[in-house]
């Protein structure tokens, strides 16, 4: 099967505009704004995330012999116009708030300027990779606040919508808070913990829960998870005591037993007591199967004694919000304002700059505002950096250690009404007026 770049992942239409620019020699300096309209029920903001990938997407820009020998094969594009492309590079610039950024609806995440068909033959990627993985950090961060401190992995890789999303889930629930990931390529890649436990199919395989138990003990001693419920829960931790007490003589030691099913809260807390009456205080219990930020949220609440847990479908999928309402719109075209009036979908004109306000008691409220206007008093950091020029990055990539710690900061300084997993507060964001389109301003092109 033939392999091919991400850049012939591009909509159909943005190549037959790009013939039209071209042929009608429409070449001035353009600006797209990239941006998420409104929240998915119950969020009340969003983790920035995917900048990086982005702005390795956009540096590495251009289209190889193979992929314009497969633009060729379209019958709606003119060979002269294909040709062209293969000369196509993007050497603009690019604005944008630094990876694992707080940010909230209609702010600017990514602004790109270049000539027009630079610009507008990289949307469909650049909405790709941010709306994914900000979709994915945001689902993780929220189910990092749930566990309330206690350690999440992620397992959702084998029902993710492709591998490229299981991969970006591994990434951004890692920088979001999680301690790591099951998926051994995004383990290779990003150098994210590797965590493992057992499938029912191990147990199974050998028809003696014991015997499966036993052995695997002996094959991994000192970094054993046993999964106790392949038949009956509760059994199944006593076999897996039996085993605890056993290789102990030994000198080994299982680490955590998991739960994957039932009612999770009175498991474990039956689970805890088998554990500990056996004198076996120190292996941990993990619980997954289904489980999503409300799910983890009651589990603490009824003070269940889990120590981890493991989130798959629901995670992988975001399943309660599987999609952001993300736009990439031009804004700004050989200097003058552009703007969208259609119904429900209205856009602001002018590239951008969006200020925060910070304070002893955190983040208070934004201002979106043209970019290069002065900073209005009370706000005292600026979202938007310049992250590349003519096409090349300004700062060198920041570790996943950097970005953690980002986003972490971040919503420490978020209040916990604009927080909370239900119903948040929505957190004060307002435009300025330099942003309005006064009467001898043109309001459309």
């Amino acid at each position: 099967m033939t392999v091919y770049r991400k850049e012939l992942s591009v909509d159909l239409y943005e190549l037959t505009m790009s013939q039209v620019f071209w042929r009608r020699r429409l070449e001035g300096a353009a600006t797209f704004s990239l941006f998420f309209r409104g929240y998915p029920k119950d969020r009340g903001y969003y983790v920035a995330s995917g900048i990086e990938q982005a702005l390795d997407f956009l540096e590495e820009f251009h289209f190889s012999h193979r992929e314009i020998e497969a633009i060729r094969s379209l019958p709606v594009l003119d060979a002269d116009f294909v040709d062209y492309l293969s000369d196509v590079r993007f050497a603009g610039d690019v604005r944008a708030v630094r990876e694992g950024t707080i940010v909230f609806a209609d702010e600017p995440l990514l602004e790109v300027t270049g000539k027009l068909i630079e610009c507008q033959i990289v949307e469909t990627m650049l909405l790709n990779i941010i709306t994914t993985a900000s979709l994915m950090a945001t689902k993780a961060s929220r189910i990092v606040q749930a566990a309330d401190g206690r350690p999440v992995v992620d397992f959702g890789s084998r029902r993710t919508h492709g591998e490229d999303a299981a991969i970006e889930a591994a990434r951004a629930s890692y920088i979001a808070g999680f301690a790591g990931t099951s998926n051994v390529k995004a383990v290779v890649m990003h150098g994210i913990p590797a965590v493992g436990t057992m499938a029912h199919s191990y147990v199974q395989a050998f028809g003696d829960e014991h015997a499966a138990f036993d052995t695997y003990v002996n094959e991994f001693p000192d970094s054993s998870t046993l999964l106790v419920d392949t038949y009956d829960t509760l059994e199944g931790v006593r076999n897996a005591i039996d085993v605890a007490l056993s290789v102990e003589r030994r000198g080994s030691s299982i680490n955590a037993i998991r739960l994957d099913s039932g009612d999770l809260a009175e498991l474990s807390k039956s689970a805890r007591k088998l554990l500990d009456d056996a004198g076996l205080n120190e292996v941990q219990i993990i619980a997954s199967g289904g489980l999503d930020e409300h799910s983890i949220a009651d589990l603490v609440n009824a003070q269940a004694p889990i120590d981890a847990f493991g989130v798959g479908t629901r995670f992988g999928t975001s399943a309660d919000a599987p999609y952001i309402d993300s736009v990439y719109k031009l804004v700004e075209l050989d200097g003058e304002p552009i703007v969208k009036h259609s119904a429900s979908k209205q856009t602001k004109p002018w590239a951008k700059q969006v200020y925060r306000s910070v304070g002893q008691s955190g983040m208070s409220g934004d201002i979106i505002t043209r970019a290069g206007s002065p900073q209005p008093d009370g706000y005292k950091e600026s979202l938007l950096k310049t992250a590349m020029r003519n096409g090349q990055r300004v700062e060198p990539k920041e570790s996943l250690g950097g970005l953690k710690n980002r986003i972490s900061s971040g919503l420490n300084l978020l209040a916990s009404r604009h927080r909370k997993l239900r119903d948040p507060e929505p957190y004060p964001v307002e435009y300025a007026d330099d942003l309005s389109l006064g009467p001898e301003v043109p309001r459309d092109r």
